[in-house]
């Protein structure tokens, strides 16, 4: 089983809640297991400034599925919570990242991994640090550092991590 780091945002249809729908989607996906997800984030819109707020997440898969069939996953599961692709960082129902696929380094037309924006963002650095903290990227640089570099810009809590897991037991 490969570990896999995996970022969840939403700013459209009740964010929180297509987050908790795709987790639920990912403890059901086949040759894999969801084994933590951070807290929920609230964080500004990285394109338009004219769209809500994000919320966003990272959570950790074991998978044994390629680094394609986990894409092609977690794009059916967009694809099932309404997301349609249309304008670039414009506002969306669901947005799920391959951020890492173990130690990995895959680029080619539909994939980068390490996920390319994954050293400039908060939204992504913060929750990971939270399920992760030692964690090291293919390239040597250590999460830690690169957190320690990146400011947080009014970025908050809105959904503490034991509330998530507790979600997630029960209905969304």
């Amino acid at each position: 089983m490969i570990p896999c780091y995996i970022g969840l945002g939403s700013n459209l249809d009740n964010p929180a809640r297509q987050l908790l729908v795709a987790l639920k989607g990912m403890q059901t996906m086949a040759a894999s297991r969801l084994t933590h997800c951070s807290s929920f984030y609230q964080s500004r819109p990285m394109g338009p400034p004219d769209q809500p707020d994000y919320v966003n997440a990272v959570a950790r898969l074991e998978t044994s599925l390629s680094a394609m069939e986990l894409l092609r996953a977690l794009q059916a599961l967009e694809k099932a919570s309404g997301r349609v692709r249309s304008l670039r960082w414009g506002a969306r129902t669901l947005d799920l990242d391959v951020l890492l696929y173990g130690d990995q380094v895959i680029h080619n037309e539909a994939l980068t991994v390490p996920h390319y924006g994954i050293a400039e963002r908060e939204f992504v650095l913060c929750p990971l640090q939270e399920i992760a903290p030692q964690l090291v990227l293919p390239d040597g640089r250590s999460l830690a550092e690169l957190v320690a570099s990146c400011p947080v810009q009014g970025m908050q809590v809105i959904r503490q991590q034991a509330e998530v897991w507790t979600s997630l037991a029960g209905s969304v």
